[in-house]
């Protein structure tokens, strides 16, 4: 007996329940957390729960459509993943003045050299890649 017959109906119903596709994203976020506990990592756990969703849907083993709604309402529902950060905000007046306005142009500044240093070394690696692939004859 095939272990297909019996997946079948488990991957209707999570594709057709957003709870489900919600508990499937937990799980694998605390399978993460285990294997960061149990192996020493210094990597989240969260971080290796999304690996595995990447592994997972690179190889085929769940299709994107399985986790769609799921996902959908955690991007709609977002703000109320950050509202705790904008209390910590609130609970210190001293980011609303000159430090914080320092604060945010640090952050901007580096996430545009961050940007523009990657995007120059992938601009770099496309071109020192360039020659080789037209000696060899391929595009």
């Amino acid at each position: 007996m095939t272990l297909r017959p019996m997946l079948t109906p488990t991957r209707r119903r999570l594709r057709g329940s957003r709870l489900l596709q919600l508990a499937f994203v937990a799980a694998l976020w605390q399978l993460g957390n285990a294997v960061a506990r149990a192996t020493g990592w210094p990597i989240p756990g969260a971080i290796l729960g999304m690996l595995a969703l990447l592994a997972l849907l690179a190889s085929g083993r769940v299709h994107d459509g399985a986790l769609r709604k799921g996902a959908n309402w955690l991007v709609g529902e977002m703000l109320l993943f950050f509202v705790p950060a904008v209390l910590a905000v609130l609970n210190h007046p001293e980011l609303l003045g000159w430090l914080g306005l320092k604060i945010a142009l640090l952050i901007v500044l580096s996430t545009v050299i961050v940007m523009g240093t990657t995007a120059g070394v992938v601009e770099l690696g496309l071109r020192l890649a360039a020659p080789r692939e037209h000696a060899h004859g391929t595009r």
